[in-house]
This record gives structure tokens, sequence and C-alpha cells, in this order.
């Protein structure tokens, strides 16, 4: 699944005040994105449950779950752990807030009221990791069909072969004197290892990558291709 740079993404704001809510909307609107609403922490939850969001704003001081309390859950979920939330505040707050809100895992912190060129520029920052990491995503997911691919051309024969077929056709291959054959495949095989082990090392940096290691993933990603790409043009 490809992504364009100006694929619509999803924004969660969260208030307990319309007229708020309302604010936020009119600020956020030139950046022409799909807003969702939530006026508790409980329905910010469930919405996050439901879909996707690039990022959150999360307003601190709402009745019963407050905004610590739902960045904490938020956090604490598989499905919602890595969407980043913007902390939204007024002006007379304590002095600990900006440390508890970073501590829970925060990404950012706002306080009202909110500079229009600032707070949209801080969301698009948000707005343009996101894309990029499904961009990744993506291109890793191909990498691995293409792989599976390679890995079905290198084996000759049918894979649904017997087992007995198999390994008779095994055995008659090491006695054959055909060396270079012999020596192409092991070359092959040797290529999918490797191909195998930087595809492993890629999704373990999609799962846990940040702004900062957005260009050397894309390079790794790279990389992977002209290798999957050598592969699908057969042995050297």
């Amino acid at each position: 699944m490809s992504t364009h740079p100006t694929e619509k993404c999803s924004i969660l704001i969260v208030d307990d005040i319309e007229e708020n809510l309302i604010a936020l909307e009119a600020l956020l609107g030139p950046l022409g994105q799909e807003l969702v609403r939530a006026h508790s922490g409980e329905e910010a939850l469930k919405a996050m449950l439901r879909q996707d969001f690039a990022v959150v704003l999360l307003d601190l001081l709402m009745p019963g779950m407050d905004g610590f309390e739902t960045a904490a859950n938020i956090k604490r979920l598989d499905q919602t752990k890595d969407v980043p939330i913007i902390l939204l505040t007024g002006a007379e707050v304590e002095s600990d807030y900006a440390y508890r809100g970073y501590s829970i895992g925060a990404a950012d912190f706002l306080t009202k009221p909110f500079d229009p060129w600032l707070l949209r520029t801080k969301v698009s920052i948000f707005l343009d990791l996101y894309r990029k990491n499904r961009q990744l995503a993506a291109q890793a997911e191909q990498l691995r069909r293409l792989f599976a691919e390679a890995r079905t051309a290198s084996a000759p024969g049918d894979r649904t072969e017997s087992a007995d077929a198999l390994a008779e056709r095994r055995e008659k291959r090491l006695r054959s004197s055909e060396s270079a054959p012999r020596a192409a495949t092991a070359r092959t095989e040797e290529r999918l290892a490797e191909v195998g082990e930087q595809l492993a090392q890629i999704e373990l940096l999609l799962r846990d990558t940040n702004s900062s290691d957005a260009p050397t993933l894309a390079d790794r990603v790279a990389e992977l291709e002209r290798a999957v790409g050598g592969l699908r043009l057969g042995p050297e």
C-alpha cells in the first residue's frame, strides 16, 4: 500500500469545552486534514481504537480522566502507544506540568492561547513523519513479497512435491558433476540469507523509528530494494 505525499491524515483533538474544539478546528483547518473530536479522555481512547491518527492534541485539564491519565493510557496500549501526543493547557499551570507530560511520553507541550503558525508547524511535522513511516512500512511490505518470490524462484522444482521425491532430487543434484549450477545456487542462497537478515533489521527499525531515524531507514530500504532486484534478475 503506497501513500501519496498529500494523503489526508487524521488528527484527534480532545477537549471537554466545545468552544475550544471549535477554535482548534479553525486553527488546523488550513492543513486540510481530517479532524476528529473527542470531549473526554474515555471518548478519545475509544476513537483511537477505531482508527489510526497521525497526532493527538490533548487538553490537560478535563473532568474525570484528565490529560495526564489519558496520555498514560494511550501509551500503555500497543495499538496507540506510538501516536505522538501534543499536550494543551492554559496559561496558569503548575511548574511541573511540562515535566509530568514529557515523563509519560508526550511529544510536545503547548500553552493557550496558541500561536496559529506555531501550532500548525508543530502538527505538520508529525503529519510528515506519519506519512514517511507509512511509506517505509509499505516499501518494507513490498520487499517482503519480492523476497518471498525470489526465494521461490531460486529453489528449482515443485515445492508441493513429496518429501521422498524432494530427497531423491537433492541426492541426484549432489551427485551431479555440474559444479557451476551448484555454485550459482549456493551464491543465490547466500544472497537470499543476506537479504533476509537486512529485511529483519529494517522491520526492527520500523517498530521503533522516530524523525531522526527516517533518513537512515529510507537508505536501508533503498539498499534492500537493489539487493532484491538483483535476486530477481538471477544469480551472478
